[in-house]
């Protein structure tokens, strides 16, 4: 048997110890200082705009007095276009995702998608801002409207819901589609009732985060036709809009100092709906993954 001598093996237990315990002060050390910038951010948004941040500032409209300024038609204008948005993504994402993971065959061409995938979920914004200028506004002469809009914004989260449903479907472990196939199940059965289930946890995490990034975007939207300035709430996806985002960037844009205090109060009223639509996401997490 080959001897061990005890003094080298403390010595680079020692060292060992050492690195890991200079990797994990490194790791603590950043993480404190994203937390800084957070807090900071937060303190500054609550200080200035919580004083504005009032019933008459979420039932009003624009104006060019920064007292009487409102977000109704952004809050109203938002909502329209996740209703818009989250149908069109979620159905074209997840069917995508079912498509490369359960049904495509694995060869070049099925590398060559999920590769533009990735990429495409990397994208930045402004780059599908145009791209629904061109089809929706141009092409299809759909014009400045809500439905404009919403698919300008189901193109730009769409990448990112068919590459975390993948991951949600790949996660499913292959023995419950054996166990079900042994049963008698067809391939789709198997994939309705038995990996879809499974699967839904992180289809829906994901699907909703995405919505979160799209309900903050503000270049496609100016881009589209949103309007920085509208008086009127929108009743159809074929009805001029504007979103939370494009008002918050209209106050910024304002001479009149005083408007920096309306947009805080604009930016907590996005926080805060973000802030739901994520905890959705973690409620919606956790009851599925006790239940599968």
């Amino acid at each position: 048997m080959k001897y061990i001598d005890s003094q080298k093996v403390k010595k680079r237990m020692g060292g060992r110890i050492t690195r890991n315990t200079i990797a994990k002060g490194l790791f603590f050390f950043a993480t404190l200082i994203g937390l800084f910038f957070l807090a900071a951010l937060a303190y500054r948004i609550l200080t200035q705009g919580i004083g504005n941040l009032d019933w008459e500032f979420l039932t009003g409209f624009t104006s060019y007095d920064p007292e009487r300024a409102g977000i109704l038609a952004g809050i109203v204008g938002s909502m329209w276009l996740m209703l818009v948005t989250g149908p069109v993504t979620v159905v074209l994402g997840v069917a995508t995702a079912i498509y490369l993971e359960e049904y495509a065959k694995q060869g070049r061409l099925t590398r060559f998608i999920q590769i533009n995938l990735q990429n495409l979920a990397g994208v930045p914004s402004i780059v599908f801002g145009l791209l629904g200028l061109t089809i929706f506004v141009y092409v299809l002469n759909i014009g400045e409207v809500v439905l404009a809009g919403g698919l300008t914004m189901a193109l730009l989260v769409l990448p990112v819901i068919v590459v975390s449903s993948q991951e949600a479907i790949r996660s499913v472990p292959n023995s419950l589609r054996q166990a079900s196939y042994a049963m008698g199940a067809t391939k789709w059965q198997t994939i309705r009732r038995i990996v879809l289930p499974a699967a839904i946890p992180g289809i829906l995490t994901g699907s909703i985060l995405s919505l979160s990034r799209a309900i903050g975007e503000t270049a496609p939207l100016l881009l589209v036709g949103a309007s920085t300035a509208i008086f009127t709430l929108p009743s159809g996806i074929f009805d001029p809009y504007t979103a939370m985002p494009i008002q918050i960037y209209s106050w910024t844009q304002q001479p009149n100092p005083d408007f920096q205090a309306v947009a805080s109060s604009g930016i907590i009223v996005i926080l805060v709906f973000l802030l739901l639509m994520n905890s959705i996401a973690v409620i919606i997490r956790n009851k599925f993954s006790k239940r599968y």
